[in-house]
């Protein structure tokens, strides 16, 4: 009871960041993830995402139970996996553990969020020239443990052709459409959704110039001028 307590009064009191980024968020000197990103370093407090994403989505896809054995016995724990995402190219996967389920939930919400990542998104199909940001720009693979997923661009209205895991990171994160191929024991909620992120966040570690959807549209008008 009287850690229930303590969390609750955390949870009403003001938010002193203990971080340098957290500072300039807190000093409107930085208004905005992107340039987070930009400059390479972590988020270590979920309150900057909490200021700069207020409209973020959290999506609970797994609570269970792990054990170990200790001197006194058994000893049970809760496992939270919780995925956030702003619908609009922002997306996030945390795990937590605590001796309740409600800990466990908000622990696994922090992690997520300090977790996030950008996504960039455009009309990456050939079948597809709608120049709208609603699927990957190229086809993309990421890997967790023995899950291995493999996303392509797919032309608007297809949907989100995946199992429910990879659907709801997918959606949260803003894709609409797109193909998608996975192997491994993809039962594995947390190792699943890891492998959609690093499937995602490959897009960032790439190099490239400008915009995806402006690079993608260059190479559109080149093929479709004449010879």
């Amino acid at each position: 009871m009287n850690f229930r307590r303590d969390r609750e009064k955390e949870e009403k009191a003001p938010w002193v960041p203990r971080t340098e980024i957290g500072r300039k968020v807190q000093n409107k000197e930085i208004v905005s993830i992107e340039e987070i990103f930009e400059m390479g370093k972590p988020i270590l407090e979920y309150q900057i995402v909490d200021a700069l994403l207020p409209n973020l989505k959290e999506e609970l896809i797994q609570v269970s139970t792990t054990q170990r054995m200790t001197d006194c016995g058994r000893k049970m724990k809760f496992r939270a996996v919780m995925i956030v995402g702003d619908g609009n190219g922002h997306v996030g996967v945390g795990f937590g553990k605590a001796d309740e389920a409600k800990p466990a939930i908000e622990s696994a919400i922090g992690s997520a969020k300090r977790n996030i990542i950008r996504v960039p998104l455009s009309c990456g199909s050939w079948e597809c020239s709608c120049n709208t940001r609603h699927t990957v720009p190229i086809k993309v693979v990421g890997k967790n443990g023995s899950v291995k997923i493999e996303l392509k661009p797919a032309p608007r209205g297809v949907g989100i052709v995946a199992n429910e895991i990879a659907r709801k990171t997918l959606e949260l994160a803003g894709v609409k459409d797109v193909w998608s191929f996975s192997r491994g024991r993809t039962k594995s909620v947390y190792n699943m959704a890891m492998a959609v992120i690093n499937a995602l966040d490959s897009l960032n570690k790439m190099r490239y110039t400008g915009d995806w959807e402006t690079a993608l549209g260059e190479k559109k008008e080149v093929k479709e001028s004449p010879a």
